[in-house]
Protein backbone atom coordinates (compact mmCIF):
# COMPACT_ATOMS: atom_id res chain seq x y z
CA UNK A 1 0.00 0.00 0.00
CA UNK A 2 2.83 2.36 0.91
CA UNK A 3 4.46 1.57 -2.43
CA UNK A 4 1.37 2.69 -4.35
CA UNK A 5 1.05 5.85 -2.25
CA UNK A 6 4.67 6.73 -3.04
CA UNK A 7 4.06 6.18 -6.76
CA UNK A 8 0.88 8.28 -6.66
CA UNK A 9 2.68 11.08 -4.80
CA UNK A 10 5.49 11.01 -7.36
CA UNK A 11 2.99 11.30 -10.23
CA UNK A 12 1.23 14.23 -8.56
CA UNK A 13 4.50 16.05 -7.89
CA UNK A 14 5.69 15.48 -11.47
CA UNK A 15 2.40 16.72 -12.89
CA UNK A 16 2.47 19.82 -10.71
CA UNK A 17 5.89 20.87 -11.97
CA UNK A 18 5.53 19.70 -15.58
CA UNK A 19 5.42 22.59 -18.09
CA UNK A 20 1.89 23.34 -19.23
CA UNK A 21 1.13 23.29 -22.93
CA UNK A 22 0.99 26.80 -24.37
CA UNK A 23 -2.26 27.02 -26.34
CA UNK A 24 -3.24 30.10 -28.33
CA UNK A 25 -6.16 30.97 -30.56
CA UNK A 26 -6.29 32.20 -34.12
CA UNK A 27 -9.50 34.16 -34.64
CA UNK A 28 -10.77 34.44 -38.20
CA UNK A 29 -12.99 37.42 -38.91
CA UNK A 30 -14.46 38.02 -42.34
CA UNK A 31 -17.12 37.04 -44.84
CA UNK A 32 -18.57 33.97 -46.57
CA UNK A 33 -15.34 33.02 -48.34
CA UNK A 34 -13.78 32.47 -44.91
CA UNK A 35 -16.80 31.19 -42.97
CA UNK A 36 -17.34 27.77 -41.41
CA UNK A 37 -20.82 26.80 -42.56
CA UNK A 38 -20.90 23.73 -40.36
CA UNK A 39 -21.23 26.12 -37.39
CA UNK A 40 -24.34 27.89 -38.66
CA UNK A 41 -27.03 27.60 -36.02
CA UNK A 42 -30.26 25.78 -36.85
CA UNK A 43 -28.95 24.21 -40.03
CA UNK A 44 -27.99 20.72 -41.13
CA UNK A 45 -24.76 21.44 -42.97
CA UNK A 46 -24.72 18.38 -45.21
CA UNK A 47 -28.38 18.87 -46.10
CA UNK A 48 -28.56 22.66 -46.32
CA UNK A 49 -25.12 23.86 -47.46
CA UNK A 50 -22.70 21.17 -48.64
CA UNK A 51 -20.48 21.35 -50.72
CA UNK A 52 -20.25 25.08 -49.90
CA UNK A 53 -17.17 25.66 -47.77
CA UNK A 54 -15.18 28.69 -46.61
CA UNK A 55 -11.42 28.37 -46.32
CA UNK A 56 -11.59 28.93 -42.57
CA UNK A 57 -13.65 25.76 -42.28
CA UNK A 58 -10.60 23.67 -43.20
CA UNK A 59 -7.89 25.80 -41.59
CA UNK A 60 -7.55 23.90 -38.30
CA UNK A 61 -5.81 20.84 -39.82
CA UNK A 62 -3.12 23.13 -41.24
CA UNK A 63 -2.21 24.19 -37.70
CA UNK A 64 -0.44 20.91 -36.98
CA UNK A 65 2.84 20.46 -35.11
CA UNK A 66 4.91 20.37 -38.28
CA UNK A 67 3.52 23.63 -39.67
CA UNK A 68 3.73 25.33 -36.28
CA UNK A 69 7.50 24.78 -36.38
CA UNK A 70 7.57 26.86 -39.57
CA UNK A 71 5.48 29.56 -37.91
CA UNK A 72 7.78 30.15 -34.95
CA UNK A 73 8.09 33.83 -34.23
CA UNK A 74 4.61 34.49 -35.57
CA UNK A 75 2.69 31.87 -33.61
CA UNK A 76 4.18 31.50 -30.15
CA UNK A 77 2.33 28.41 -29.03
CA UNK A 78 2.64 24.65 -28.66
CA UNK A 79 -0.78 24.22 -30.24
CA UNK A 80 -3.42 26.41 -31.83
CA UNK A 81 -7.20 26.52 -31.80
CA UNK A 82 -8.76 28.10 -34.87
CA UNK A 83 -11.87 30.06 -33.89
CA UNK A 84 -13.72 30.96 -37.08
CA UNK A 85 -16.07 33.91 -36.50
CA UNK A 86 -16.48 34.82 -40.18
CA UNK A 87 -20.02 35.04 -41.46
CA UNK A 88 -21.59 35.19 -44.89
CA UNK A 89 -22.75 38.57 -46.16
CA UNK A 90 -20.77 40.61 -43.66
CA UNK A 91 -18.73 43.69 -44.43
CA UNK A 92 -16.36 45.34 -42.00
CA UNK A 93 -19.19 47.62 -40.92
CA UNK A 94 -21.88 45.00 -40.36
CA UNK A 95 -19.41 42.68 -38.63
CA UNK A 96 -18.79 45.49 -36.18
CA UNK A 97 -22.37 46.73 -35.86
CA UNK A 98 -23.75 43.25 -35.13
CA UNK A 99 -21.42 42.88 -32.16
CA UNK A 100 -19.36 40.14 -33.79
CA UNK A 101 -16.13 42.05 -33.33
CA UNK A 102 -16.87 42.97 -29.71
CA UNK A 103 -17.45 39.28 -28.96
CA UNK A 104 -13.98 38.47 -30.31
CA UNK A 105 -12.40 41.44 -28.55
CA UNK A 106 -13.74 40.34 -25.16
CA UNK A 107 -12.13 36.91 -25.51
CA UNK A 108 -8.82 37.99 -27.02
CA UNK A 109 -5.72 37.20 -25.00
CA UNK A 110 -2.08 38.12 -25.36
CA UNK A 111 -0.37 35.93 -27.92
CA UNK A 112 -3.51 35.22 -29.93
CA UNK A 113 -3.79 36.10 -33.61
CA UNK A 114 -6.61 37.81 -35.50
CA UNK A 115 -6.70 37.18 -39.24
CA UNK A 116 -9.09 39.57 -41.00
CA UNK A 117 -10.36 39.27 -44.56
CA UNK A 118 -13.12 41.56 -45.79
CA UNK A 119 -13.91 43.38 -49.00
CA UNK A 120 -16.37 41.23 -50.95
CA UNK A 121 -19.41 42.74 -49.26
CA UNK A 122 -17.92 46.13 -48.46
CA UNK A 123 -17.78 46.82 -52.19
CA UNK A 124 -21.41 45.82 -52.90
CA UNK A 125 -22.74 49.28 -53.79
CA UNK A 126 -26.14 47.90 -54.77
CA UNK A 127 -26.59 46.26 -51.36
CA UNK A 128 -26.86 49.27 -49.09
CA UNK A 129 -27.36 47.15 -45.97
CA UNK A 130 -23.74 46.00 -46.19
CA UNK A 131 -21.95 48.51 -48.43
CA UNK A 132 -19.02 50.45 -46.99
CA UNK A 133 -17.06 53.15 -48.78
CA UNK A 134 -13.35 52.59 -49.29
CA UNK A 135 -12.54 55.10 -46.55
CA UNK A 136 -15.03 53.45 -44.20
CA UNK A 137 -13.51 50.06 -44.98
CA UNK A 138 -10.09 51.40 -44.05
CA UNK A 139 -11.40 52.87 -40.80
CA UNK A 140 -12.87 49.55 -39.66
CA UNK A 141 -9.67 47.69 -40.50
CA UNK A 142 -7.76 50.30 -38.48
CA UNK A 143 -10.11 49.66 -35.58
CA UNK A 144 -9.69 45.87 -35.76
CA UNK A 145 -5.90 46.17 -35.95
CA UNK A 146 -5.63 48.72 -33.14
CA UNK A 147 -7.95 46.91 -30.74
CA UNK A 148 -6.28 43.58 -31.43
CA UNK A 149 -2.98 45.11 -30.40
CA UNK A 150 -4.56 46.56 -27.24
CA UNK A 151 -5.03 42.99 -26.05
CA UNK A 152 -1.45 42.00 -26.83
CA UNK A 153 -2.60 39.92 -29.78
CA UNK A 154 -1.27 40.05 -33.34
CA UNK A 155 -3.42 41.29 -36.24
CA UNK A 156 -2.88 40.02 -39.79
CA UNK A 157 -4.61 41.93 -42.60
CA UNK A 158 -5.59 39.98 -45.71
CA UNK A 159 -6.60 41.40 -49.05
CA UNK A 160 -9.86 39.77 -50.20
CA UNK A 161 -9.51 36.40 -51.92
CA UNK A 162 -10.07 36.47 -55.68
CA UNK A 163 -13.36 35.70 -57.40
CA UNK A 164 -13.33 33.53 -60.51
CA UNK A 165 -13.58 36.55 -62.82
CA UNK A 166 -12.60 38.47 -64.84
CA UNK A 167 -10.11 36.45 -66.88
CA UNK A 168 -7.87 38.04 -69.48
CA UNK A 169 -5.34 36.24 -71.68
CA UNK A 170 -5.40 33.22 -69.40
CA UNK A 171 -4.81 35.16 -66.20
CA UNK A 172 -7.32 36.02 -63.49
CA UNK A 173 -7.67 39.76 -62.87
CA UNK A 174 -8.40 41.87 -59.78
CA UNK A 175 -12.15 42.22 -59.24
CA UNK A 176 -11.91 44.08 -55.93
CA UNK A 177 -10.98 47.50 -57.24
CA UNK A 178 -9.77 49.99 -54.63
CA UNK A 179 -10.56 47.67 -51.72
CA UNK A 180 -7.52 45.55 -52.56
CA UNK A 181 -5.19 48.55 -52.33
CA UNK A 182 -7.00 49.91 -49.27
CA UNK A 183 -6.20 46.85 -47.16
CA UNK A 184 -2.53 47.12 -48.12
CA UNK A 185 -2.45 50.84 -47.37
CA UNK A 186 -3.85 50.40 -43.86
CA UNK A 187 -1.43 47.57 -43.10
CA UNK A 188 1.50 49.70 -44.24
CA UNK A 189 0.24 52.76 -42.38
CA UNK A 190 -0.07 50.87 -39.10
CA UNK A 191 2.94 48.60 -39.60
CA UNK A 192 0.65 45.58 -39.45
CA UNK A 193 1.38 42.17 -40.91
CA UNK A 194 -0.28 41.62 -44.28
CA UNK A 195 -0.91 38.70 -46.63
CA UNK A 196 -1.83 39.66 -50.18
CA UNK A 197 -4.34 36.85 -50.58
CA UNK A 198 -5.90 38.50 -53.62
CA UNK A 199 -2.65 38.36 -55.58
CA UNK A 200 -1.69 34.94 -54.27
CA UNK A 201 -5.07 33.48 -55.25
CA UNK A 202 -5.12 35.19 -58.65
CA UNK A 203 -1.69 33.77 -59.45
CA UNK A 204 -2.50 30.30 -58.11
CA UNK A 205 -5.85 30.04 -59.89
CA UNK A 206 -4.23 31.28 -63.11
CA UNK A 207 -1.63 28.50 -62.92
CA UNK A 208 -4.42 25.95 -62.54
CA UNK A 209 -6.36 27.40 -65.44
CA UNK A 210 -9.86 28.81 -65.79
CA UNK A 211 -11.57 25.55 -66.70
CA UNK A 212 -10.02 23.57 -63.83
CA UNK A 213 -10.67 26.27 -61.24
CA UNK A 214 -14.26 26.80 -62.39
CA UNK A 215 -15.14 23.11 -62.17
CA UNK A 216 -13.16 22.09 -59.11
CA UNK A 217 -12.68 25.11 -56.85
CA UNK A 218 -15.79 27.25 -57.21
CA UNK A 219 -19.45 26.34 -56.76
CA UNK A 220 -20.18 25.32 -60.33
CA UNK A 221 -21.92 21.99 -60.96
CA UNK A 222 -24.96 20.47 -62.56
CA UNK A 223 -28.30 19.37 -61.08
CA UNK A 224 -28.90 16.30 -58.96
CA UNK A 225 -25.48 16.10 -57.31
CA UNK A 226 -26.15 17.65 -53.91
CA UNK A 227 -29.25 17.82 -51.76
CA UNK A 228 -28.76 21.50 -50.99
CA UNK A 229 -28.62 22.38 -54.69
CA UNK A 230 -31.08 20.15 -56.57
CA UNK A 231 -30.96 22.42 -59.63
CA UNK A 232 -27.18 22.74 -59.61
CA UNK A 233 -25.22 25.91 -59.00
CA UNK A 234 -23.27 28.56 -60.89
CA UNK A 235 -21.30 30.60 -58.39
CA UNK A 236 -17.84 32.04 -59.03
CA UNK A 237 -17.35 33.58 -55.58
CA UNK A 238 -17.78 30.70 -53.13
CA UNK A 239 -15.75 27.53 -52.79
CA UNK A 240 -16.21 23.81 -52.99
CA UNK A 241 -14.03 21.78 -50.56
CA UNK A 242 -11.04 21.59 -52.92
CA UNK A 243 -11.11 25.36 -53.41
CA UNK A 244 -11.40 26.03 -49.68
CA UNK A 245 -8.42 23.79 -48.97
CA UNK A 246 -6.36 25.43 -51.71
CA UNK A 247 -7.02 28.91 -50.32
CA UNK A 248 -6.34 27.78 -46.75
CA UNK A 249 -2.96 26.54 -47.93
CA UNK A 250 -2.26 29.90 -49.57
CA UNK A 251 -2.95 31.60 -46.24
CA UNK A 252 -0.64 29.16 -44.49
CA UNK A 253 2.10 29.90 -47.02
CA UNK A 254 1.58 33.61 -46.40
CA UNK A 255 1.91 33.06 -42.66
CA UNK A 256 5.13 31.11 -43.18
CA UNK A 257 6.55 33.98 -45.20
CA UNK A 258 5.63 36.40 -42.42
CA UNK A 259 7.31 34.15 -39.84
CA UNK A 260 10.53 34.21 -41.88
CA UNK A 261 10.40 38.00 -42.18
CA UNK A 262 9.99 38.38 -38.42
CA UNK A 263 13.09 36.34 -37.56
Amino acid sequence: MKKYLVILLAILVTSAFAPKENIKKIYLIGDSTMADYSLYEGEDYMKDRYPLMGWGQVFQPFMNKENLKSLQGLVKADSVIVDDRARGGRSTRTFFEEGRWSAVYKELEAGDLVIMQFGHNDAAVEKTERYVTVEGYKEYIRLFVTQTREKGATPIVLTPVARNYPWKDGHLQNVHGEYDAAAKEVAEELGALMIDLNQRSMDFFSEKGQEYVTENYFMNFGPGLYEAYPDGQKDNTHFQPAGAKAVAELVLEGMKDLAVSIK
